[in-house]
């Protein structure tokens, strides 16, 4: 008998399987796989005409691979598409148990950091430039590089502004809820924990769960947000809790409720980019002043003003948000055309 090892890496699938090739990170504690090969070639000159290619063409193998038994509910995705502008080595395609998203912070911190480390672009010790097309734009990240190792990963996001400030919306067995909703890439719901009742750990998932999905669904209903470049980018993406942090070092701590009910580990990079421009849309946070935000882990982002801007009527900032990831794992993954459950499914 052969040893297993060898046995498993000389065994081949039988024809007519699907293939996809996939190197696995982390960033802050949130997963991302990213889809190196398999996925198929998405048409459209820009990100997000891709995005919306995926869906119509290709939604069975986000589910294969976001969904069980390949993933998980809380699953995070990344397809590394051509680049769209010049300034950018790569275009990315984010996604998760719902769809696709328009940004990602913790994605770009954890692609930055395969596509330094992996080789796929080349890196020498110090500060590496990557650029990145996203749906929601351009988006350009540093990777600090040591010993061939990305220490940290900062990025300049899409600009970012608020877009209500001290709104209340009725929510079924909540009552009357106070929010505030920012674009950082995504539009989010923010919402005092406290006043609810929420504690942001581990142990309340299921209620924040449920309550960051009915608040998300109110204000969605009630005041649903819109983008004035683009009609894609107008949706509510998620509900964003905002408490003290643990650490007294620290700013304070996002809990991010997105998708269907899917629950951040990070502090949700856009979600960072978002508090930023409300925090200094009140006068809170002067340009350059950084803050540190812990997630429901307390792993933590950096995010900073590093410039202000106009988003159309809005008074928006220029956002800076670093953080660090690390690689888990290289996959291979097959889809048999005679398993029923080849496209995946979900067990909540």
């Amino acid at each position: 008998m052969k040893p297993w090892p060898e046995t498993a890496r000389s065994w081949s699938p039988p024809p007519g399987w699907h293939r996809v090739l996939a190197v696995d990170a982390h960033a802050g504690g949130e997963p991302l796989r990213v889809i190196l090969e398999g996925f198929g070639e998405l048409r459209g000159d820009s990100i997000l005409a891709r995005r919306r290619d995926a869906g119509l063409r290709h939604d069975a193998l986000r589910t294969a691979l976001m969904w069980e038994p390949r993933g998980h509910p809380d699953m995070y995705g990344c397809i590394l598409v051509p680049p769209v502008t010049p300034e950018a080595d790569v275009g990315v395609l984010f996604t998760h148990n719902e769809g696709y998203s328009t940004m990602c912070g913790h994605g770009i911190i954890a692609v930055t950091t395969v596509l330094l480390e992996l080789g796929l672009l080349p890196s020498r010790d110090g500060e590496n430039r990557v650029g990145i097309d996203t749906p929601a734009g351009f988006v350009e990240a540093w990777g600090r590089v040591s010993g061939g190792r990305v220490a940290s990963v900062a990025f300049v996001n899409v600009p970012s502004f608020a877009a209500a400030l001290d709104r209340s919306v009725e929510v079924p067995g909540l009552g009357t809820v106070r929010y505030d909703v920012a674009f950082g890439g995504a539009f989010y719901a923010f919402v005092d924990a406290a006043p609810l009742g929420l504690d942001l750990v581990g142990e309340e998932v299921e209620r924040l769960i449920g309550t960051g999905k009915a608040v998300k669904a109110a204000v969605a209903a009630a005041d649903p947000p819109h983008h004035p470049l683009d009609p894609d980018l107008s949706f509510l993406y998620g509900t964003i809790f905002v408490g003290p942090p643990h650490d007294p070092a620290h700013h304070s701590r996002n809990v991010c409720v997105f998708a269907d009910g899917e629950v951040d580990r990070s502090p949700t990079g856009t979600g960072v980019s978002a508090r930023l421009a409300l925090h200094h849309a009140r006068g809170e946070l002067a340009e350059d002043q950084e803050i540190v935000v812990e997630s429901i882990l307390g792993t933590t982002f950096g995010g900073r003003v590093v410039g202000t801007t106009r988003i159309g009527a809005h008074d928006g900032i220029v956002p800076r948000v670093s953080g660090s990831a690390h690689i888990t794992g290289r996959s291979e993954w097959f889809l048999d055309p005679a398993d029923p459950l080849r496209h995946g499914f979900l067990v909540r």
